[in-house]
C-alpha cells in the first residue's frame, strides 16, 4: 500500500488515493476520483472502499470482495441497500411505468398520451413554488406519524428541506422568527448539526474558530454515558440545571432557543440518560425557549423507537429529521409548531429543492415501508447480538469503551492508547484491518469521530445470524490487529494524531 501525506491542521492527512495490493479494479477508480473530485467531498476514511454493488446488509468491491456494511451509508439506508419492496413503492408513488426499464419512448406519445414525443406523463421531480399531491400527502402520512408516537403532539406542520444542515438552519430560522429580539441559541458543546451557515455555528464549542456570538454552548454529560456499563448508573442532572441557570442570569430574555440532539453523534456517540434530555426540556418551558431537537442521525429506528423523543420520553417544539428518512434518497425536514411557522413570511424558509416530488415519493415509501411490516421488533432482538459482540470488544487491549442505544442500532467503540500507539491510531488501523478482512469477508466502517471512536450502524434490517457473524469478524480482527507487532499495527494506521 502507498500513501502520500501532508501534516495539515495537527494531523498526518493522505492527500493522494490509496493503493491496496492486488486490487487492480479498485485502485483506477481512486487515481480517477482523486483526480476529478476535492478531498473535501469526503470524510476521512482509511479504507477508500470502492463499492461497485449492494444489496441488503452486504457491499461488493469490483474485485468481488464482500463486504457486510455496518455504516449504512452514514445512518441512512436503515432498511438496507436496493430493498426490492422499498424500490416498488417508490416507483408507484413517483407513477412510473412498470415497464419502464423496457420503455419504448418512439411509443411513448401514442401510449400515455403525452403531447412530446420521447416523454411519459407522471408526476415531476420538481416542482419549485408550486404544490403537487404528493408533496401533501408525505407531509400529511409524516405528521400522522410523528403525531401518532408519545411526544409528537406539540408538531404540527413540515417544512422540507434537502439536507440535515439545511434543516438545522430552517430551524433556527423558525425559532428566531417568533422574536426578533430573542436571537441567541443554546446548543450543546461538541454537539453535531452540519457545517452550514447556522448549522455550523451551533456545531463544535466556543473555541472553534469563527465562532457566532449569538451561540452560547452547555454542557452534555459525556462521562455519565462513556460506557455501556453506566446505563443503570444514577443521573444527577442539577450541575448541568446550573450551567443553564448561569446563562440564563447572563443573558436573559435574549435567550430565544436550544438546540440538542438525543445523543451525542459525530460528538463520539454518547447516550445520555433520559434525565438529561427532560432536564433540558423543563429549563426551555420555564423560560419559554424554543426546544429544538436534532434527531437527522436518530429519526427512523435508531434508538429503538420511530423517533428519539419517544424513546427518551421528551416533547420537542422542532424535530429536525433527514438521513432515514428517505432511505437514501437527500431529504429532510424540520417538523414544527405551527405558530412558530405562522411567524416567517412566503420565502423565508424556502429553496430549490424543498419538498420536491422525488423527496416526497423517497419518504412515501420509507413511511409506507415501515407500516407494511414490522421493522423494529426484529431490529431489536438483532441488537441484543450486535451489542453482546462489541462488549466482547472490551477485552481488545486498544478498546476503552463501548457506548450505544440500548435496544437501537447505533453504537461507539472508543479506543485508547496501547502499546504505543495513540487512540486515534487504533481506531484508523482497525478501520484498515476490517476492510481488509480475512478472506474474502470484510467489514465496511468509516473514519473515527472525535478522532478516537469508530461508530457501528448497520441497516436496521440486518438479520441476527448477519449481525452474529458479523461481530464474530470484528473480533477476530480487532484480536489479530492486538497481537501485530507496533511497527505493524502503525503501518495500518494511515492518520496519526498528534
Amino acid at each position: 500500500m502507498i500513501y502520500f501525506s501532508a501534516f495539515v491542521n495537527g494531523f498526518t492527512v493522505m492527500t493522494h488515493a490509496a493503493n491496496h495490493f492486488g486490487e487492480m479494479l479498485s485502485n483506477p477508480i481512486r487515481g480517477e476520483a482523486s483526480r476529478v473530485e476535492p478531498r473535501c467531498l469526503r470524510t476521512f476514511t482509511s479504507s477508500q472502499a470502492v463499492l461497485s454493488s449492494s444489496a441488503g446488509c452486504f457491499h461488493w468491491t469490483p474485485e468481488g470482495k464482500r463486504l457486510l456494511d455496518l455504516t449504512s451509508g452514514v445512518l441512512v439506508a436503515n432498511l438496507g441497500h436496493n430493498p426490492c419492496g422499498w424500490m416498488t413503492r417508490f416507483s408507484k408513488a413517483m407513477q412510473w411505468p412498470s415497464h419502464l426499464g423496457n420503455f419504448e419512448f418512439q411509443r411513448c406519445k401514442s401510449e400515455c398520451g403525452s403531447p412530446c414525443a420521447g416523454f411519459f406523463q407522471s408526476v415531476p421531480m420538481t416542482a419549485y413554488n408550486a404544490i403537487t399531491p404528493i408533496e401533501v400527502r408525505a407531509s400529511a402520512k409524516l405528521l400522522q406519524m410523528i403525531r401518532g408516537c408519545s411526544g409528537g403532539d406539540r408538531l404540527e406542520q413540515v417544512l422540507w428541506a434537502a439536507s440535515g444542515s439545511e434543516a438545522v438552519v430552517k430551524a433556527l430560522w423558525t425559532g428566531m422568527a417568533r422574536d426578533r429580539n430573542r436571537d441567541m441559541i443554546l446548543a450543546t458543546r461538541h454537539g453535531f448539526h452540519g457545517k452550514k451557515g447556522l448549522a455550523g455555528a451551533v456545531t463544535g464549542s466556543e473555541h472553534d474558530r469563527e465562532r457566532d456570538p449569538r451561540v452560547k454552548f452547555f454542557s452534555f454529560p459525556t462521562q455519565e454515558c462513556r460506557d455501556l456499563s453506566h446505563r443503570g448508573d444514577p443521573f444527577d442532572p442539577a450541575p448541568y440545571r446550573a450551567e443553564l441557570d448561569a446563562l440564563w442570569r447572563q443573558f436573559g430574555r435574549r435567550l430565544g432557543m436550544m438546540i440538542t440532539e438525543p445523543y451525542l453523534g459525530g460528538g463520539g456517540s454518547y447516550h445520555p440518560h433520559c434525565h438529561y434530555l427532560h432536564m433540558l426540556q423543563g429549563f426551555c418551558r420555564e423560560h419559554d425557549i424554543v426546544f429544538i431537537l436534532d434527531e437527522v442521525q436518530a429519526n427512523f429506528g435508531r434508538t429503538g423507537s420511530m423517533f428519539a423523543f419517544e424513546a427518551y420520553g421528551v416533547e420537542p417544539d422542532i424535530v429536525v429529521l433527514g438521513k432515514g428518512l428517505g432511505n437514501g434518497v437527500p431529504v429532510a425536514a424540520s417538523v414544527c409548531r405551527a405558530d412558530l411557522l405562522s411567524s416567517m413570511d412566503y420565502g423565508e424558509g424556502s429553496d430549490t429543492w424543498s419538498a420536491n416530488p422525488l423527496n416526497a415519493a423517497a419518504v412515501l415509501a420509507t413511511i409506507e415501508e415501515f407500516e407494511s411490516r414490522d421493522v423494529l421488533g426484529p431490529m431489536r432482538r438483532s441488537s441484543r447480538v450486535l451489542e453482546a459482540g462489541l462488549e466482547r470488544l472490551r477485552s481488545i487491549p486498544f478498546v476503552a469503551h463501548v457506548r450505544g442505544e440500548r435496544d437501537g442500532m447505533v453504537w461507539g467503540i472508543e479506543m485508547k492508547d496501547h502499546g504505543g500507539l495513540t487512540g486515534p491510531e487504533w481506531a484508523s488501523a482497525l478501520v484498515g484491518a476490517a476492510y481488509r478482512g480475512i478472506g474474502n469477508e470484510g467489514l465496511h466502517i468509516l473514519g473515527p469521530l472525535a478522532r478516537k471512536v469508530l461508530r457501528i450502524s448497520p441497516p436496521l434490517v440486518i438479520s441476527e445470524s448477519e449481525a452474529f457473524q458479523g461481530m464474530a469478524l470484528l473480533f477476530q480482527i480487532a484480536s489479530e490487529l492486538a497481537g501485530n507487532s507496533p511497527a505493524e499495527a502503525k503501518a495500518l494506521a494511515v492518520i496519526s494524531a498528534k
